[in-house]
């Protein structure tokens, strides 16, 4: 079977540079399926999973928005960042969960709400991977 290089990339550095039979992701407009020999595209990535399949095998990350650039041979994701589900810290994620609903909940002028919001799926997210 045909097999597509794909690299994940954040600010700190590459997560991920393997090969794999497909890519699954949420991009801003909807869920992808990326199988070699894909067109070309870009597209802004959701606070979403990313799933490879590889054989038998999945990998999961936790991706904190981004880009996917497909090529037919490759695919880049570009991300704030991507974390795997051994890497996540879980108490960590909890209690931003926990903060950000907290600042939702109240009905504070002073809270910007699309920040707290961010911070909550990407929290939710992150603990929806690590399981």
């Amino acid at each position: 079977m045909k097999t597509v290089d794909v690299s994940v990339v954040t600010p700190d550095g590459p997560v991920l540079d393997d090969q794999f039979d497909m890519v699954s992701c949420k991009a801003e407009n909807g869920e992808l399926g990326v199988l070699p020999g894909h067109i070309p595209m870009v597209a802004p990535l959701s606070i979403s999973s990313v799933r490879l399949k590889q054989d038998d095998n999945s990998v999961q990350l936790a991706v904190n928005g981004g880009f996917l650039e497909v090529r037919p041979d490759k695919v880049t994701i570009l991300a704030q960042s991507a974390e795997e589900p051994g890497k996540i810290d879980v108490q960590r994620a909890q209690e931003a969960k926990k903060r950000a609903e907290q600042r939702l909940e109240q009905q504070q002028e002073n809270v910007d709400h699309q920040r707290a919001e961010l911070a909550l799926k990407r929290a939710m997210n992150r603990l929806d991977i690590a399981q």
